[in-house]
């Protein structure tokens, strides 16, 4: 597995909600019950929270996000270039990418309803079209955007998105390439969707706001003068397709 770290615009953070109301921290109660009846669906299938896994040995710890490595990965975080923090990480696998961003979440409701539709509107602001589809994860949207050079309009660019509710945090993945329009080639793709493990923590968060993500200790300090450390990917620019919504 390689890892690397890229470049990323601001255009990857999540549309801001108009009014946002501080989550005051882990729910109890009636409420906890509430959020775990409703995440059932997720439960049986991934991805998992951090309260759900037994260790968090073999997993690569990336702070908001732990990954289980597989053979052929390369991973990239996604940098925010007026701010130097790391907003995204992006896997690539067999010629296409999933992308994944983790946010906070209210306790008693989740928030792919609504950003679903967000997205939607965002793209079709951009000349492009999107279709709501039954996924593996629940419902899903897939994208198409005119794709431009400079010789004139090339076809379109697709991206398929995915969102899971979980307890107290959204998770949101970006499939970029070949399988975001074909179905077999996403399946490595969704399995590594299914095995991640957010870590929300307990610090109190407006929703939406973006989790945490960083480094792993090791990497960033063999990389601290701009030289990868020995078997990471060089840095480079994360995909176009992650600016969609």
């Amino acid at each position: 597995m390689f890892f690397g770290r890229g470049k990323k615009s601001k255009a990857v953070q999540p549309e801001t909600a108009e009014q946002d109301t501080v989550d005051a921290g882990p729910a109890d109660g009636d409420a906890a019950e509430g959020v775990r009846s409703k995440g059932d669906f997720r439960v049986a299938k991934g991805p998992w929270d951090a309260a759900e896994i037994d260790s968090q040995d073999g997993y690569l710890d990336l702070g908001a996000l732990l990954i289980q490595p597989v053979e052929g990965l390369q991973l990239r975080l996604e940098v925010e270039e007026a701010s130097q923090r790391v907003v995204a990480v992006t896997m690539d696998l067999e010629g296409s990418s999933l992308q994944l961003q983790a946010f906070a979440a209210p306790r008693s409701e989740g928030l792919w309803d609504e950003i679903r539709e967000q997205i939607a509107e965002s793209v079709a602001s951009q000349g492009g079209e999107t279709e709501e589809i039954p996924g593996t994860f629940g419902p899903e949207l897939v994208a198409k955007l005119p794709s431009e050079t400079a010789q004139g309009p090339q076809g379109f660019r697709a991206a398929r998105f995915m969102g899971v509710d979980g307890p107290r945090w959204f998770l949101r993945g970006v499939i970029g390439g070949p399988a975001a329009l074909e179905r077999e080639s996403a399946a490595g793709l969704e399995d590594l969707f299914r095995r991640v493990v957010v870590v929300r923590g307990e610090n109190p968060m407006p929703p939406r706001e973006l989790l945490q993500l960083r480094l792993p200790k090791d990497a960033a300090v063999a990389g601290q003068n701009g030289a990868p450390a020995p078997g990471l990917a060089r840095p480079e620019r994360g995909p176009e397709i992650t600016e969609i919504g």
